[in-house]
């Protein structure tokens, strides 16, 4: 029953999480925030972030007030997993790494959804006039170019055929893949399976 419960509030709270890291992805990008969806997730992280930026400024293209919301919620989430899935407390040091490996990791899904969904979108909006997945598909596209035109200037169309989503997806695979080694030296001294942190 324990288990059941923590599977689902690890699946809330994530959810809730991946909302912080679209938004650092959106404001990174300069998203049109008149879209719905934009404003949806601006929507609901505004509690959390609006209060913070009246101390904390942007720098640059970071929304400072949103990573580090983003940072301490993690840092909180991998607290709480760790108490009631092993029973433990880890130290500060230990906990700040994994929810740092976390967010990353969470940033890396993230991105990897937004880039399949582009290349989805890509087909199935052809010929479409569904003002649902025309939204959708214009958020996907301005978060997901940034990240492939230097992959395209790479690796040319084959065949008229751009392949360039395929072996960014690999590479989102393949750096999420590679956490899994310091996370796992991390968490072996927790005596905590790393599943159920991560």
């Amino acid at each position: 029953m324990q288990s059941g419960l923590v599977y689902i509030l690890q699946s809330l709270v994530n959810l809730y999480l991946m909302a912080f890291a679209l938004r650092l992805a959106m404001q990174w990008v300069r998203a049109d925030f008149r879209n719905p969806i934009v404003k949806f997730v601006l929507t609901v992280t505004n509690p959390l972030v609006l209060p913070l930026r009246r101390f904390v400024p942007a720098i640059y293209k970071i929304d400072t007030a949103t990573l580090i919301i983003f940072v301490l919620l993690q840092w909180a989430t991998t607290g709480i997993l760790a108490q009631l899935t092993c029973g433990i407390a880890p130290d500060l040091l230990t906990l700040l790494g994994l929810a740092i490996i976390r967010g990353l990791r969470q940033i890396l899904n993230v991105y990897f959804y937004v880039i399949f969904g582009y290349v989805l979108m890509s087909w199935i909006a052809q010929g479409t006039h569904n003002p649902s997945l025309a939204m959708l598909g214009t958020v996907l596209k301005q978060i997901a170019q940034p990240v492939l035109m230097p992959v395209q200037k790479l690796i040319p169309p084959i065949a008229g055929l751009d392949l360039s989503p395929l072996f960014l997806l690999l590479g989102l695979g393949a750096i999420t893949r590679m956490l899994y080694g310091p996370a796992q030296q991390l968490a072996s001294g927790l005596m905590c399976p790393l599943g159920a942190i991560l």
